[in-house]
């Protein structure tokens, strides 16, 4: 398995909602394990306002199909409520794994 590229999302939660941008990320483990072309998926907390998410993919197609998929759909949704400003969603090349 060659994991060559990922995705890297930092959200920042509006005053007082950190613990339920929290919580859904932790519902979101439940659909990263339905995709199959996600080899990993990490949820983060740097701070009490700033969260993110961390994903691994074999080949383009996995990480084409995972923008667009359910956690993508569910965030659109929780967004407004939850986030103080736009998701900053990055693509990136995965230089070395252990």
């Amino acid at each position: 398995m060659t994991i060559d590229r990922g995705i890297l999302a930092l959200l920042e939660a509006k005053p007082g909602k950190g613990g339920e941008l929290a919580a859904f990320l932790e519902q979101g483990r439940a659909l990263a394990a339905e995709e199959q072309g996600t080899v990993t998926w990490y949820a983060f907390k740097v701070s009490d306002t700033t969260y993110g998410i961390f994903d691994t993919f074999e080949n383009e197609e996995g990480r084409q199909a995972h923008l667009t998929g359910a956690i993508p759909q569910a965030l659109g949704t929780v967004g407004p409520e939850l986030l103080a400003k736009d998701p900053d969603i990055r693509p990136v090349d995965v230089i070395a794994v252990k």
